[in-house]
């Protein structure tokens, strides 16, 4: 995965989700899960690249980041909660799918929840 839309493509998979562009700047592109509206994919073009924000358990943050150079704690985010994959060819897509839907799990297991 290098592109954007393959990143929203996949991310529109999963039941209840949606995209949104809440920034006056347009190069930020989100997935939202729509029961609580928080965001579990932050799609960005930054250095040449597509970046892709996505929310982490702690338990897993550094393990992503020693696995891939372009694994980096979570661009303009919570560096404990959240990581930026940089789609530059370099981490399998399977594994982008995975840290994809971990964070879609993380953010729609909030709602189940009641958080």
């Amino acid at each position: 995965m290098k592109t954007r839309k393959e990143i929203l493509d996949y991310g529109m998979t999963f039941p209840d989700v949606y995209i949104d562009t809440p920034f006056h700047d347009t190069n930020w592109v989100l997935l939202r899960y729509r029961k609580n509206k928080k965001a579990f994919a932050w799609t960005y073009e930054k250095l040449g690249n597509i970046w892709v924000n996505v929310k982490v358990a702690p338990e897993w943050r550094d393990f992503w980041r020693r696995a891939y150079d372009s694994v980096v704690p979570g661009y303009h985010q919570n560096k404990e909660h959240w990581n930026s994959i940089i789609l530059d060819g370099t981490v399998p897509d399977k594994e982008i799918k995975r840290m994809i839907a971990e964070s879609y799990d993380l953010i729609s297991k909030a709602d189940r929840k009641g958080v």
